[in-house]
């Protein structure tokens, strides 16, 4: 089997682990160094005791299975509407993330933020070359990472009930056209301060549960996300305290807006990133050719629930 031949389709459930049948023409994602591997396998030892000093056959006790894989940050290239979205909108509703789609006319957007209740979850085909995967109930985690001049991409981590392999033929799928926009070009601002920077990365960090249940075929219930922790860094050339104080800040725990700026100038293929409630949980020195930076962790927490961050496209 060749690994550049692979493709994965995402859709949403109607209902947690019903497979709502996902086609490569419009539920087909692109996605780059997709791996699998399997999830709370259970492999059940039998240590009788018998006059020969050999083992016996273990037995398969059930097993979940996660796909994980890069998605490039892009739009769809045209007008958003209940159909039309960026190409990774599933994977996000599956990691925790609601929607929401303004369909005014001429300024079309989709958002993207975090909630606590009435949870989605998804249906994703992999298929390998010959050989596909389904996986239902599929729930996850996903961080994302900006580096300067670079294309911007999300990291998912899909986990779900998993039947398969079985023999399928690799479809022909339909991709959004548009090519992403390089990190370039936005305006980035900590504490209302204009940081030169070099990259931003965040991690969702959801706390995944794989609960028993002795009714599933596989021996799992319903999985779920128990909790979040966004957290994330960023490099910021040192200033002067009476520009920005990013230590002393750190030490009060300030409560800060971090904003990304638009970046990309299409329209519909440019997104922003907004944290209303950004603090610093610690700060270390860095050196960028020569250029002394900081190397600042940082955590974003709710200002008025389920806001951690908002992801803009438009």
């Amino acid at each position: 089997m060749l690994i550049n031949r692979e493709v994965l389709l995402a859709k949403i459930e109607s209902s947690y682990g019903v497979d709502p049948t996902p086609v490569a023409g419009t539920d087909a994602v692109l996605v780059e160094n997709p791996s699998w591997s399997n999830e709370g396998a259970r492999m059940n030892e039998r240590p009788a005791v018998r006059s020969s000093l050999g083992s016996l056959q273990q037995v398969y006790g059930g097993a979940l299975m996660t796909v994980a894989f890069d998605i490039e940050l892009k739009g769809p290239g045209t007008a958003y509407s209940a159909s039309v979205k960026p190409e990774m909108a599933t994977l996000l509703r599956a990691c925790g993330f609601g929607e929401t789609i303004d369909t005014t006319g001429g300024s079309e957007k989709a958002t993207y933020a975090p909630v606590s209740t009435a949870l989605e979850s998804c249906t994703i085909y992999y298929f390998q070359d010959g050989t596909r995967f389904v996986l239902t109930g599929c729930r996850g985690n996903v961080s994302f990472n900006l580096e300067v001049g670079a294309v911007p991409k999300a990291s998912f981590t899909m986990t779900g009930h998993v039947a398969g392999p079985t023999d399928v033929a690799v479809p022909a799928p339909t991709y959004d056209s548009a090519v992403p926009p390089p990190v370039i070009g936005g305006a980035f601002t900590i504490d209302a301060f204009a940081a030169v920077i070099g990259a931003l990365a965040f991690d969702m960090s959801n706390a995944m549960s794989f609960p028993p249940d002795l009714s599933a075929a596989d021996g799992f219930g319903e999985i779920q996300i128990t909790k979040r922790d966004v957290n994330g860094s960023f490099d910021p050339e040192h200033e002067l305290v009476a520009a920005e104080d990013f230590i002393g800040n750190w030490k009060t725990g300030k409560s800060m807006v971090l904003a990304t700026g638009s970046i990309g100038s299409t329209q519909y293929n440019k997104f922003k990133m907004d944290m209303p409630a950004v603090y610093y949980r610690e700060t270390a020195p860095g050196d960028r050719d020569g250029i002394r930076t900081l190397e600042n962790a940082f955590g974003a927490v709710e200002s008025a629930g389920d806001d951690e961050v908002s992801i803009e496209f438009s």
